[in-house]
């Protein structure tokens, strides 16, 4: 395709750009497929998060409400705004024709980033449009239940599904096989090697010369932070000293801040908010580790091979396609237990840790960028031409 062709125009749906896997990986997408073939808008229900300024200049943004960064800092009108735009987006949510003046163009193709997307995407008044849903969730993760009915309601009317991980397209099919699906693929999420090399040699604060293990992620309960806790203590009580660090904000961090000081860890379990860039923790700590009860392909899993750190992660999604245990990490269940014997070993079995590191020398290789950003491209356009 030359410039001179007429540009497939793609319109993104999006809720916010709280910093997570999701946001990243609509960064890399607009990042890196061709502006010389695609025309991109991305359209934030919110205009919120750390990432909402992070678009590439030749994307253009649009937003229906403001964020929370653009509030009043005075509690009380900050609260009027609140309500105010509580209001206004349920009076968007019932009238699609306004959110479509206010996005004031037509699109080839229209793309729910998440599931929290596919209302927006599947009610567009735009009828000529194709509908691509993107789906990064495990459908049996309990905090998904309620909303079952409303995503299986919602795939049937798609013109195509991109999984982002072979084991949420086979959770779909093996829970609800009778479901009639559109045709589908699996796209890996991409990873951006040398800018996250080059973020990670940035200067932070030096950590404490224990053995640290670093964690990232939204603070909610499917992430598992409430056992890590638990097992930190009980090595802690056992004088296996070291410091655990997590990276990331959410709805739990009131409930874990009270574990931790139940525990009477305040010191060495730190809870140390969004960082804008989290890859030089990685890179400085001794270990990662994921403990979480659910995930997908995560990005911050492939992140932490890139940096060469020996990781202990739950074997859920598709991360025992990621790590070899024992080879490249070490893959344990969702279970407190585990995750104590686990974090033991890594602390105590030098071994095992040099025989992970040498291992983790080349796994660059398994991670194919180009091949990634092809398969959506090509996607989009065979869905272009239907």
């Amino acid at each position: 395709m030359t410039t001179n062709t007429k540009k497939i125009k793609i319109l993104f749906r999006h809720r916010s750009m709280e910093m997570g896997g999701v946001e990243k990986v609509l960064l890399s997408i607009l990042n890196n497929i061709n502006p010389n073939i695609f025309d991109m808008t991305v359209c934030l229900t919110l205009n919120q998060g750390e990432l909402r300024n992070e678009f590439p200049s030749h994307v253009k943004k649009i937003y229906l409400t403001d964020g929370k960064e653009d509030f009043s800092k005075n509690s009380i009108l900050r609260k009027v705004q609140l309500i105010s735009r509580r209001i206004k987006l349920k009076r968007l949510t019932k009238n699609h024709n306004i959110v479509d003046k206010i996005i004031n163009d037509t699109f080839d193709i229209e793309i729910g980033m998440d599931y929290r997307d596919y209302d927006a995407v599947l009610n567009s008044t735009n009828k000529n449009s194709k509908k691509i849903g993107w789906s990064h969730s495990e459908i049996n993760v309990p905090k998904l239940k309620p909303l079952v009915p409303y995503i299986l309601n919602s795939f049937p009317k798609f013109d195509h599904i991109i999984y982002c991980s072979v084991k949420i397209k086979e959770m779909m099919h093996h829970y609800h096989p009778e479901l009639k699906y559109p045709p589908e693929i699996v796209i890996i999420n991409a990873i951006p090697i040398e800018e996250i090399k080059k973020k990670a040699a940035e200067k932070i604060d030096p950590f404490p010369p224990i053995p640290t293990f670093v964690s990232i992620g939204r603070l909610h309960t499917r992430k598992g932070f409430h056992k890590l806790i638990d097992a930190h203590a009980q090595l802690m009580k056992e004088g296996l000293i070291h410091h655990i660090i997590i990276l990331g904000e959410g709805e739990e961090r009131e409930n874990l801040q009270n574990q931790i000081r139940s525990n009477g860890v305040e010191n060495s379990f730190i809870l140390a908010g969004n960082k804008m860039n989290p890859y030089p923790y990685i890179k400085n700590a001794d270990y990662f580790i994921l403990p979480s009860e659910s995930e997908a392909w995560p990005l911050v899993i492939a992140e932490a091979l890139i940096l060469q750190k020996p990781i202990i992660a739950t074997n859920v999604g598709d991360i025992g396609m990621m790590i070899e245990d024992r080879e490249t990490g070490y893959l344990i269940n969702y279970d407190t237990n585990e995750m104590y014997h686990a974090m033991k070993e890594f602390i105590s079995n030098q071994k095992l840790i040099t025989h992970i590191r040498e291992n983790l020398k080349n796994i660059e290789s398994q991670f194919d960028n180009k091949k990634i950003f092809d398969e959506i491209e090509q996607t989009l356009i065979n869905l272009a031409k239907k």
